[in-house]
């Protein structure tokens, strides 16, 4: 909407919180860990629920202070079933494919990956493939659930805002929880805080069924 000029300005807003029928919804798919979750580590046992909310301003406008911008995104639906991810994750690499060709920018120039990282086992062996299959095995992955737990409808957004400012920041955020390697394929997990020049951020954000990719770069002065 904001690239066909419909408008200037757009907020974003998420939320969630914790109900009797979310998380019974989710025991009856025996998702749910009873200790606090472990994104990609092999010893996993499921999701903690969190509740959060966010918000974000889109605009086409350059504002004063250094700001972000979105340089593209993809989306996929993997068809594959009403509550369980695809075994393969070529789904989530074709809508990481879809955001890398509308960034213009190659898997050398990524400089780290939010993922969805639920600290399921399908989910997380699945997203171990698309990385792969994207090229990114090296670059610096990591998961924020261990930290306040998947916030469902918040998710995506509450991440967002968060590797926002580690880019800002410089910085890496550790994966915690994640003590060893535990995916199908083999994953740059940050397990300790980094701080490096960063530039460029890819985040995904998965669903029952459905898959959405984001990109990140940072540019001072402004935002898209």
């Amino acid at each position: 909407m904001l690239q066909a000029g419909l408008y200037e300005n757009i907020v974003v807003a998420g939320a969630d919180i914790i109900s009797r029928f979310i998380l019974s919804g989710f025991q009856s798919f025996q998702a749910v860990s009873d200790e606090p979750c472990r994104p990609f580590d092999a010893a996993r046992k499921g999701i903690n629920l969190g509740e959060a909310a966010a918000t974000m301003i889109l605009s086409v406008h350059q504002p004063a202070e250094s700001a972000t911008e979105l340089k593209g995104g993809g989306i996929s639906n993997d068809a594959n079933h009403i509550s369980g991810p695809s075994r393969t994750g070529q789904e989530l690499y074709m809508a990481i494919q879809q955001a890398m060709g509308e960034a213009k920018v190659k898997p050398e120039q990524i400089d780290f990956v939010s993922l969805h990282g639920t600290a399921t086992l399908y989910n997380d062996d699945m997203e171990s493939k698309a990385v792969n299959l994207a090229g990114l095995q090296s670059v610096p992955v990591n998961s924020l659930k261990g930290y306040y737990g998947h916030t469902l409808g918040a998710a995506g957004l509450v991440e967002s805002v968060i590797s926002v400012h580690g880019l800002s920041k410089n910085t890496i955020i550790p994966t915690k929880g994640f003590a060893i390697p535990g995916t199908a394929e083999n994953i740059n997990v940050c397990s300790t805080l980094q701080h490096a020049e960063l530039k460029t951020c890819l985040k995904t954000a998965s669903g029952f069924g459905v898959v959405m990719r984001q990109w990140y770069g940072k540019k001072r002065n402004t935002v898209f």
